[in-house]
């Protein structure tokens, strides 16, 4: 199954295998670039440039595989985690999920798509059960289910972004000593236009937080400061074909900005919650591979900072380009996410 990421500035493609070992396998990743306005806050404004471009992501990557996981926003999606008696039938659970989602959302039923998975056994009220429900207007999850088929594909799961970057963090919080059990890890996606915070601790959320701000900033420094149109500024951004007093003039300046919004959002956090601390900072996203950034954000805050590989531990299938891979893994995080939704 294929893991397809649709954000305001590309579209993200991961496709995941295991070997006989049952070890995890990429077999291959890519991105396409999406032009500025096709997609904004989630909404896709511009559908057939949009499909055409995910038509043409997957012709590059040559992958063969038709089922896709998708995803929305956390801004399209309503998640609400109610109380249940256990013991009941799958047809009680599905009509009490509906009565209780009448309470919650505020659109009438029939021109949403609701889903619900039973959490566990509630730990507040015993011999219940906590059962998370989400729900979404139809249109948008017809949106993008629409956008798959067009390009030829299946859309066979539609999760939540923030869910399915979760998914791909907790395989590296496994990694971190005593396997991350208690650690409060701070997760930062920097994205074009947004850069999305979640704190998570033993796969519980803490907090969570967007602020607008991304790697969108940068490209705009570039053309105040060289004159050059938005599409070549983004191009020479990825490239790195920038003059020589880009590092000094532009970069630095905006590493530091980029710093002191990631400490804005951890005294958010410590001033809302009961926690002065995270024991780690990961960051992911486009612009979090920028030189200097881990060891700046380290420095302002004392705390541990990396940048997220997704692909940590795997082994890397002929159809991966592993030079280009490494430089844009921090970029795939949630498509790897929507992509492992396959063996969970």
């Amino acid at each position: 199954m294929l893991g397809l990421d649709i954000s305001s500035s590309s579209v993200k493609l991961v496709e995941l295998g295991r070997n006989k070992s049952g070890a995890l396998v990429l077999e291959r990743c890519a991105m396409e670039p999406l032009e500025r306005g096709w997609v904004t806050d989630g909404n896709i404004e511009k559908f057939d440039e949009v499909a055409e471009a995910v038509r043409r992501l997957v012709k590059k990557s040559g992958t063969k595989a038709k089922n896709v996981a998708m995803a929305l926003p956390p801004s399209a999606v309503i998640t609400k985690k109610i109380i249940l008696p256990g013991g009941l039938s799958d047809q009680e659970l599905e009509s009490q999920v509906e009565t209780e989602a009448n309470q919650y959302i505020p659109f009438p039923l029939d021109e949403v798509s609701l889903d619900f998975c039973v959490v566990g056994p509630s730990s507040s009220s015993n011999g219940d059960l906590d059962v998370l429900i989400a729900a979404s207007r139809r249109e948008k999850v017809q949106d993008i289910q629409g956008l798959a088929e067009a390009a030829g594909l299946k859309p066979v799961i539609v999760d939540v972004e923030s869910y399915a970057s979760r998914l791909a963090t907790s395989r590296l919080i496994e990694n971190l000593p005593n396997q991350g059990a208690g650690a409060i890890v701070a997760l930062f996606e920097v994205g074009a236009m947004t850069t999305s915070m979640q704190v998570i601790r033993d796969d519980e959320v803490l907090y969570d937080r967007d602020q607008a701000f991304g790697g969108a900033q940068l490209t705009q420094l570039i053309v105040r400061q060289y004159g050059f149109s938005l599409e070549e500024a983004e191009s020479k951004k990825r490239s790195g074909d920038l003059p020589d007093d880009y590092e000094s003039s532009v970069l630095r300046p905006f590493v530091e900005s980029m710093v002191q919004e990631i400490g804005r959002a951890l005294q958010f956090f410590f001033t809302s919650t009961p926690h002065n601390k995270v024991d780690y900072i990961l960051l992911a996203g486009g612009s979090a591979a920028l030189p200097g950034l881990t060891a700046a954000v380290t420095n302002q805050t004392t705390f541990s900072c990396a940048l997220v590989d997704p692909f940590e531990g795997m082994e890397m299938g002929d159809g991966v380009r592993l030079k280009k891979m490494t430089r844009e893994a921090p970029s795939y995080l949630t498509s790897c996410g929507l992509a492992l939704r396959r063996f969970v």
